[in-house]
Protein backbone atom coordinates (compact mmCIF):
# COMPACT_ATOMS: atom_id res chain seq x y z
CA UNK A 1 0.00 0.00 0.00
CA UNK A 2 2.85 2.51 0.80
CA UNK A 3 4.58 1.54 -2.40
CA UNK A 4 1.36 2.29 -4.43
CA UNK A 5 0.92 5.85 -2.55
CA UNK A 6 4.71 6.82 -3.03
CA UNK A 7 3.95 6.10 -6.63
CA UNK A 8 0.68 7.89 -7.07
CA UNK A 9 2.48 11.22 -5.49
CA UNK A 10 5.28 11.11 -7.14
CA UNK A 11 3.19 10.74 -10.10
CA UNK A 12 0.98 13.95 -9.10
CA UNK A 13 4.14 15.76 -8.11
CA UNK A 14 5.63 15.18 -11.86
CA UNK A 15 2.22 16.51 -12.96
CA UNK A 16 2.11 19.45 -11.42
CA UNK A 17 5.72 20.01 -12.31
CA UNK A 18 5.01 19.66 -16.39
CA UNK A 19 1.88 21.43 -15.31
CA UNK A 20 3.78 24.66 -13.99
CA UNK A 21 6.08 25.50 -17.01
CA UNK A 22 4.23 23.84 -19.82
CA UNK A 23 3.82 26.81 -21.95
CA UNK A 24 6.57 26.90 -24.65
CA UNK A 25 6.77 29.71 -27.26
CA UNK A 26 4.25 28.40 -30.41
CA UNK A 27 3.40 29.62 -33.53
CA UNK A 28 0.32 32.80 -32.71
CA UNK A 29 1.13 32.95 -29.47
CA UNK A 30 3.29 35.73 -27.80
CA UNK A 31 4.92 34.22 -24.07
CA UNK A 32 6.15 35.98 -21.59
CA UNK A 33 7.64 34.99 -18.19
CA UNK A 34 7.57 37.63 -15.38
CA UNK A 35 9.91 37.39 -12.26
CA UNK A 36 5.79 38.35 -10.33
CA UNK A 37 4.39 35.89 -8.48
CA UNK A 38 0.97 34.64 -9.86
CA UNK A 39 -1.59 36.52 -8.23
CA UNK A 40 0.34 40.04 -8.60
CA UNK A 41 0.15 39.03 -12.50
CA UNK A 42 -3.28 38.18 -12.28
CA UNK A 43 -4.48 41.80 -10.56
CA UNK A 44 -1.67 43.76 -12.73
CA UNK A 45 -3.41 42.34 -15.57
CA UNK A 46 -6.82 43.10 -14.35
CA UNK A 47 -5.89 46.94 -14.11
CA UNK A 48 -4.35 46.74 -17.39
CA UNK A 49 -6.91 45.64 -19.68
CA UNK A 50 -9.22 48.42 -17.65
CA UNK A 51 -6.77 51.23 -18.73
CA UNK A 52 -6.89 49.99 -22.39
CA UNK A 53 -10.44 50.76 -21.49
CA UNK A 54 -11.19 47.36 -22.54
CA UNK A 55 -13.66 44.91 -20.92
CA UNK A 56 -12.88 41.36 -18.94
CA UNK A 57 -15.34 39.52 -20.10
CA UNK A 58 -14.72 36.01 -18.79
CA UNK A 59 -12.87 33.82 -16.47
CA UNK A 60 -12.12 30.56 -15.62
CA UNK A 61 -9.49 28.73 -13.16
CA UNK A 62 -8.81 25.42 -12.76
CA UNK A 63 -6.94 25.94 -9.99
CA UNK A 64 -9.59 27.60 -8.67
CA UNK A 65 -11.96 25.17 -9.17
CA UNK A 66 -9.32 22.43 -7.77
CA UNK A 67 -8.69 24.36 -4.26
CA UNK A 68 -12.72 24.56 -4.45
CA UNK A 69 -12.27 20.26 -4.19
CA UNK A 70 -9.79 20.46 -1.28
CA UNK A 71 -6.70 20.09 -4.45
CA UNK A 72 -3.85 22.34 -5.01
CA UNK A 73 -2.32 22.88 -8.55
CA UNK A 74 -0.42 25.82 -9.99
CA UNK A 75 -2.01 28.51 -10.17
CA UNK A 76 -3.81 29.54 -13.97
CA UNK A 77 -6.36 31.65 -15.17
CA UNK A 78 -7.81 32.07 -18.59
CA UNK A 79 -9.02 35.52 -19.18
CA UNK A 80 -11.14 37.01 -21.80
CA UNK A 81 -10.99 40.19 -23.31
CA UNK A 82 -13.10 42.14 -25.69
CA UNK A 83 -15.34 45.23 -26.10
CA UNK A 84 -18.11 45.81 -27.72
CA UNK A 85 -17.11 48.34 -30.68
CA UNK A 86 -14.62 45.94 -31.42
CA UNK A 87 -16.95 43.08 -31.23
CA UNK A 88 -19.70 44.92 -34.06
CA UNK A 89 -16.67 45.88 -36.40
CA UNK A 90 -15.97 41.75 -36.16
CA UNK A 91 -19.04 40.54 -36.73
CA UNK A 92 -19.91 43.21 -39.74
CA UNK A 93 -16.38 41.55 -41.70
CA UNK A 94 -17.51 37.80 -40.59
CA UNK A 95 -20.14 36.59 -38.26
CA UNK A 96 -18.23 33.22 -38.40
CA UNK A 97 -15.12 35.21 -36.63
CA UNK A 98 -17.73 36.00 -33.43
CA UNK A 99 -16.91 32.55 -32.08
CA UNK A 100 -13.63 33.64 -31.78
CA UNK A 101 -14.08 36.62 -29.21
CA UNK A 102 -13.41 37.50 -26.43
CA UNK A 103 -9.50 37.00 -27.28
CA UNK A 104 -7.98 35.57 -24.28
CA UNK A 105 -5.02 35.85 -21.80
CA UNK A 106 -3.42 33.26 -19.93
CA UNK A 107 -1.95 33.21 -16.51
CA UNK A 108 0.19 30.28 -15.42
CA UNK A 109 2.11 30.00 -12.23
CA UNK A 110 5.49 28.55 -12.85
CA UNK A 111 8.12 26.98 -10.41
CA UNK A 112 9.81 29.26 -8.50
CA UNK A 113 7.22 31.14 -7.67
CA UNK A 114 6.83 33.34 -10.93
CA UNK A 115 4.33 33.78 -13.12
CA UNK A 116 3.63 33.52 -16.84
CA UNK A 117 1.60 35.74 -19.17
CA UNK A 118 0.46 34.23 -22.71
CA UNK A 119 -2.04 34.73 -25.41
CA UNK A 120 -2.95 34.24 -28.82
CA UNK A 121 -2.32 37.30 -30.96
CA UNK A 122 -5.88 38.51 -32.89
CA UNK A 123 -4.25 38.45 -36.15
CA UNK A 124 -3.55 34.46 -35.50
CA UNK A 125 -6.75 34.01 -34.16
CA UNK A 126 -8.72 35.68 -37.01
CA UNK A 127 -6.54 34.05 -39.39
CA UNK A 128 -9.41 31.51 -40.53
CA UNK A 129 -11.67 34.10 -41.14
CA UNK A 130 -9.57 36.35 -43.61
CA UNK A 131 -11.06 35.58 -46.73
CA UNK A 132 -14.31 35.93 -45.27
CA UNK A 133 -13.62 39.39 -43.64
CA UNK A 134 -11.34 40.97 -46.04
CA UNK A 135 -9.35 44.39 -45.48
CA UNK A 136 -11.84 45.24 -42.75
CA UNK A 137 -11.17 41.62 -40.69
CA UNK A 138 -7.07 42.09 -41.04
CA UNK A 139 -7.68 45.78 -40.34
CA UNK A 140 -9.48 45.07 -37.02
CA UNK A 141 -7.16 42.06 -36.27
CA UNK A 142 -3.79 44.37 -36.46
CA UNK A 143 -5.52 47.30 -34.40
CA UNK A 144 -6.40 44.57 -31.98
CA UNK A 145 -3.26 42.94 -31.92
CA UNK A 146 -1.18 46.47 -31.00
CA UNK A 147 -4.10 46.49 -27.98
CA UNK A 148 -3.19 43.06 -26.81
CA UNK A 149 0.82 44.10 -26.69
CA UNK A 150 0.24 46.95 -24.80
CA UNK A 151 -1.92 45.70 -22.43
CA UNK A 152 0.52 42.90 -21.66
CA UNK A 153 3.68 45.16 -21.70
CA UNK A 154 1.78 47.01 -18.82
CA UNK A 155 0.70 44.03 -16.46
CA UNK A 156 4.28 42.50 -16.61
CA UNK A 157 6.02 46.10 -16.13
CA UNK A 158 7.43 46.43 -12.35
CA UNK A 159 5.33 48.01 -10.15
Amino acid sequence: MRTLLSFFVLIFVSFSSALADSIPERDGWRVIATDKPYQALVDDLKAAIKAEKMLLVTQASASAGAKGRGLTIPGNRVMGVYRNDYAIRMLEASVAAGIEAPIRFYVTEDTGGTATLSWKTPSFVFAPYMEEGGDALAELAAELDGVFRTIADKAVASR
